[in-house]
């Protein structure tokens, strides 16, 4: 039977400090982020709404431009 050197197992720990601000952050741009994306979705609906009820997309833009002229 061989002798084997010992081997010692070092436990690497790591502590690191959250930061409340960088936190905050965070989760306020994930909010925004959730926002605009409704928004932007939001949008998208509207316009294909707009363009179903007017015929189609050119009928959108004749339509856009009938309202801008009166």
């Amino acid at each position: 039977m061989k002798n084997f050197p010992s081997i010692d197992k070092i436990h690497a720990s790591s502590t690191t400090a959250t930061n409340v601000s960088t936190e905050i952050s965070k989760i306020a741009i994930t909010a925004l982020s959730i926002t605009a994306c409704i928004m932007g979705c939001w949008a998208v609906a509207s316009m294909i709404a707009g363009a179903v009820n007017s015929g189609g997309p050119i009928g959108l833009v004749v339509n856009l431009f009938t309202a801008i002229n009166g």
